[in-house]
C-alpha cells in the first residue's frame, strides 16, 4: 500500500462495510476528489475493496452478503501484485489498429483495466472483461456467446467457436490455469480448451499472461505448448528449465 491515507481508507472501510467518496472528502479536505478515486483505484487493483457508484463496499462485506466467496472473487485476490505487474509489462504489446483477442481470466482483467481510452477492437470471451472494456468510450468490443464458466466468467461452446470463424485475430491475450514442461498450458475445462485452441489457432501472435505460480501446475486439458506461442509474460525470472525451453522455441519471454 503507497501511502498513510490509503492505509486509514482501508481501515475505515474494514470497520463500517463501506463508504462515500463524500466521506472520505470530509475525511482529508485538503486532498482533492480525484486523489482520493485514485486511492480507491489502488485499494481495488490490490484486492481489498470494489469500488460503487460514488464510493466502494469492502471484499469481505460481499462475502458477507453472498454467504461465501464465489471462487473467481477468490482468484481476483490471489497474487494481485503480481498480476498488475504482469499487466503493465504486457500493455505496450496492446496495438491500436490491430485486430485483439482477450481471453478471460483475472490477469486479463488487470490489463483491460489499465489499456487507455483508445480506438482499439478487442474481442472477447469473458463477461466480466467486456463490462471493463465498455467502460472505455473509444475502444470497440465484440463477446463471444456462450456458457458462462461461474469459476472463470468466460464464455465458452459451440456458439462461441463458430463466431471465432468469423473474426480475424492479429493479437491474442491468452491465460493459463497451469504450465509444465511435460504437458504445456492447460485448463481445467474442456470447452474452454477448445475455444483456447481455435483463438491460437486463427492467431497471429499468441502472447501469454501467466504468474509464476501456475509453473508445475497440470490441469486436465492442454490448450497449447510453448512452440504454439510467441510471447510468454511473467511477473519475474523463470525457473532456469522453463526458460531454456522457451529460448528453444524462439519464445520472448518479458
Amino acid at each position: 500500500m503507497s501511502n498513510e491515507r490509503q492505509k486509514r481508507i482501508l481501515q475505515l472501510i474494514e470497520n463500517k462495510g463501506e463508504v462515500q467518496l463524500q466521506q472520505l472528502k470530509d475525511l482529508f479536505p485538503e486532498v482533492s476528489m480525484m486523489t482520493l478515486r485514485r486511492d480507491l483505484i489502488s485499494l481495488e487493483s490490490e484486492g481489498h475493496l470494489i469500488r460503487t457508484y460514488g464510493g466502494a463496499i469492502s471484499v469481505k462485506k460481499v462475502s458477507d452478503i453472498n454467504g461465501e466467496e464465489d471462487a473467481y472473487s477468490r482468484r481476483a485476490q490471489e497474487n494481485v501484485e503480481a498480476k498488475m505487474k504482469i499487466a503493465e509489462k504486457a500493455l505496450p504489446l496492446v496495438e491500436k489498429g490491430r485486430s485483439i483477442y482477450f481471453d478471460a481470466g483475472t490477469t486479463l482483467m488487470c490489463l483491460a483495466k489499465i489499456i487507455p481510452d483508445d480506438s482499439f477492437s478487442i474481442v472477447t470471451s469473458s463477461a466480466n472483461i467486456s463490462l471493463e472494456l465498455v467502460k472505455k468510450l473509444r475502444t470497440s468490443v465484440v463477446v463471444l456467446g456462450g456458457h458462462i464458466n461461474r469459476n472463470t466468467l468466460s464464455m465458452s461452446g459451440p456458439n462461441a467457436i463458430s463466431l471465432l470463424d468469423t473474426i480475424n485475430i492479429d493479437l491474442a491475450f491468452m491465460s493459463a490455469s497451469g504450465f509444465s514442461i511435460d504437458n504445456g498450458f492447460t485448463i481445467s475445462n474442456i470447452y474452454e480448451c477448445e475455444l483456447k485452441r481455435k483463438v491460437i489457432k486463427r492467431a497471429k501472435k499468441v502472447i501469454v499472461l501467466m504468474d509464476t505460480s501456475k509453473i508445475n501446475k497440470d490441469l486436465a486439458f492442454t490448450f497449447a505448448n510453448l512452440e504454439d506461442i510467441n510471447v510468454l509474460v511473467c511477473e519475474t525470472k523463470l525457473p532456469p528449465e522453463v526458460e531454456a525451453e522457451a529460448n528453444k522455441y524462439g519464445v520472448q519471454i518479458l
